[in-house]
């Protein structure tokens, strides 16, 4: 702009940085004060405390004081640049937030019964915990049930050992709840599978699957009306046991014996570890009667015997796996597989040999037993990894592991050395408690009884 005045004109380059106060940002009364009463102790003192400016009485001076802190007039600025800044937010960790507290996780466990000729077998899978809250256990050549509900034992059913094939082995190889929790199969070492109505107590069905060599059934898994079998010559069955002409697909890819086999939740896929080291993927809908299916994916990472397989309860496709015995000194590992993919998300040193796998419904935890010195059991925090704790208590390797209806107990069996049966409240409480699963008003084998 232009700068007028005298004879002469010249030019002044603008000025853009004049200042606009902030009238939001001002007390006005301290301003008023400061130019009217202020003034009157001078600038260095406006407050007339100490020296410079009128003086004051030593009472006066001190009241003086005391009022100006009270009132935080000590301050000079007049004029404020910017408002007051915000009081920083709290982060999501304060303590004020009230987070939920840490969950109490008890060391030892709440019940243990003997469990005397429980078989320390990496291959057979003796031990299930059905929806109607009945745990079973084969002893030798004896179905035990215990009602979790009541407490109480009974025996379900004991299977002539001539019926039994297998040296060394006892008759009864695995067992299995069905879905509705009522009926359980059973598997037998001479490659038949009985189906037992545990309300009346008989026998409805026998399955003979014609596994030929090595025909013990160690591995039993359902989905709804399928009973999946695995046999000790890595032959894999689907039996539908509705109708007569049972065998509706098998599976082939294992090299040996069958040690676990996990459905997942939604029933579209099947994980069957091997004492071959494998773990394959299988699609059921790629079964077909009239040939073996080909597996969806062939993992190969494990270098030992798997029989610990779970399946993630809130992850889709997640499954784990625990490496076993066998080798040089063992797996130790825990790995995590996408199985939409066939990759190998994380794998996890353990430092001993992993013999069962349980997710914990209600949290996301993983729990694992072992095969070590102190055959512990130890509960992850997922998916970093961490322990949250270890349980000691048996003194031979945890081959079996169940997981009550709601979530909340573990069950946990070792064989030779030990032969006890251990109930652990691992899981705690969940925050909702989960209710056991009713009995279904489907009957999945409405048909059986009519089947010869």
């Amino acid at each position: 702009m232009d700068a007028g005045g005298g004879g002469g004109r010249g030019k002044v380059k603008e000025n853009l940085d004049r200042f606009i106060p902030n009238r939001s940002a001002m007390d006005m009364d301290f301003a008023h004060y400061m130019l009217t009463e202020g003034r009157k102790f001078g600038k260095e003192n406006p407050f007339g405390v100490g020296g410079g400016g009128v003086l004051l009485s030593p009472s006066k001076e001190a009241y003086r004081k005391q009022l100006a802190e009270a009132l935080n007039l000590t301050r000079t600025r007049i004029l404020a640049f910017k408002n007051k800044p915000l009081p920083p937010r709290r982060p999501p960790s304060s303590p004020l937030r009230h987070p939920k507290p840490s969950r109490w996780i008890p060391h030892t466990h709440e019940r243990m019964l003997d469990a005397p000729e429980l078989l320390d077998d990496f291959t057979l899978n003796l031990m299930d915990w059905g929806s109607a809250n009945l745990l079973a256990i084969a002893l030798g050549s004896t179905v035990y049930l215990w009602d979790a509900t009541h407490a109480s034992i009974s025996e379900l059913l004991t299977v002539d050992d001539d019926d039994g094939d297998a040296v060394g082995m006892g008759p009864v190889s695995s067992v299995s709840w069905a879905p509705d929790g009522r009926h359980i199969a059973i598997g037998l070492n001479n490659s038949h599978v009985l189906l037992w109505d545990s309300t009346s107590s008989r026998l409805v069905r026998t399955l003979r699957l014609g596994h030929t060599s090595r025909s013990v059934v160690g591995s039993l898994a359902w989905n709804n009306h399928i009973l999946t079998t695995g046999g000790m010559n890595g032959r894999i069955v689907n039996n539908d046991v509705r109708i007569r002409s049972h065998i509706v697909n098998t599976y082939a890819g294992h090299r040996q014996e069958i040690c676990g086999l996990k459905w997942s939740p939604s029933g579209q896929q099947l994980a069957s570890g091997g004492n071959d080291t494998l773990v394959h993927i299988w699609d059921s809908s790629a079964a077909s009667s009239n040939s073996p299916s080909r597996w969806l994916h062939r993992l190969r990472d494990h270098t030992s015997a798997v029989k610990a397989l779970a399946w993630c309860p809130f992850q889709a496709n997640l499954l784990a796996s625990g490496g076993g015995g066998g080798g040089d000194g063992g797996d130790n590992t825990i790995k995590f597989w996408n199985t939409h993919t066939g990759a190998c998300l994380n794998s996890v040193d353990t430092g001993s040999r992993v013999c069962a796998l349980q997710w914990n419904k209600n949290e996301r935890e993983l729990l694992s037993s072992h095969h070590s010195t102190q055959n512990h059991l130890t509960l992850w925090k997922y998916p970093s990894m961490l322990k949250m704790a270890e349980l000691t208590g048996h003194t031979s390797r945890v081959l079996y592991m169940a997981q009550s209806p709601d979530g909340c107990t573990v069950a946990t069996a070792a064989g030779a050395g030990d032969e006890t049966l251990r109930f652990w409240n691992v899981f705690g409480d969940p925050e909702v408690a989960a209710k056991a699963a009713p009995k279904s008003t489907h009957e999945p084998f409405s048909h059986v009884n009519r089947i010869r």
